[in-house]
């Protein structure tokens, strides 16, 4: 690959979801601790991105699709092979909450089931399959797993949809999960919670929502970023199967 070593000893993150918002700070704070960063996302390597190794190292692929997700396994596997990378970090940061067709939340009653399904292999199933695929690189590294969730996992949110909040409740209890069937073998498994993160994707009239917030602000996506790396550094080596909500307080 140019540019680059024949062995690369950096540590190594695989972020889902990073061309924007939470997944574009994340990005920003790891390459700036010298972690090399493999991002996968729908779309293709944007030129806004201002990290290094941008393009050599994205991997477009639609989450949604299962045959997609397997080819992006081994196209991670044979990024890491050709550098001599370690995997030490994996953020299933991708989430989908689709709306109706007046950009309304689509509830309980009004949830195609083919947006389910949808939903639910993008927020859910792409999560443990990456996981899953990734295990042994994972394993070698001893490394550590973050699943992003959401307070709207946690409690009926005037704007996210119910299959993407029950998505990620369900994101949570795997977190659990993996973290019991992924500790003996050293690997850790945490989730963080956010709430009110100001990104471009905040639906209109969050701003509404401050007063209900004990702190009466929004959070910033580099906070976000801050507790993703804390869970995958040395400093949380004893953290694991833990949601951390980053909310303000709006989850009390």
């Amino acid at each position: 690959m140019s540019g680059m070593d024949a062995s690369d000893t950096r540590p190594t993150l695989v972020l889902t979801g990073a061309s924007r918002g939470i997944g574009h700070a994340t990005v920003k704070r790891f390459s700036a601790e010298n972690w090399r960063v493999i991002t996968c996302s729908r779309q293709a390597f944007s030129d806004k991105c201002p990290w290094p190794m941008g393009p050599e190292d994205h991997i477009q692929v639609d989450l949604s699709d299962p045959e997609n997700l397997g080819f992006a396994v081994q196209e991670i596997r044979k990024r890491l092979e050709a550098n001599g990378s370690r995997l030490n970090a994996l953020v299933n940061n991708a989430g989908i909450s689709p709306k109706g067709a007046e950009g309304e939340r689509l509830n309980s009653l009004t949830t195609a089931m083919h947006e389910w399904r949808t939903v639910f292999q993008v927020n859910f199933f792409a999560p443990i399959l990456l996981g899953r695929g990734l295990f042994e690189e994972l394993n070698i590294a001893k490394g550590s797993v973050v699943n992003v969730t959401s307070i709207a996992g946690m409690r009926v949110h005037p704007f996210a949809g119910t299959a993407y909040a029950t998505s990620k409740a369900a994101l949570a209890a795997l977190t659990r999960e993996m973290a019991a069937d992924f500790g003996p073998h050293g690997i850790r498994v945490n989730a963080i919670a956010p709430g009110e993160i100001d990104t471009s994707i905040l639906s209109p009239g969050t701003e509404k929502m401050i007063d209900d917030i004990p702190l009466r602000r929004l959070g910033l996506p580099n906070e976000v970023a801050d507790t993703i790396y804390y869970l995958c550094s040395e400093n949380s080596s004893y953290v694991t199967g833990s949601e951390i909500h980053i909310n303000g307080g709006q989850h009390v």
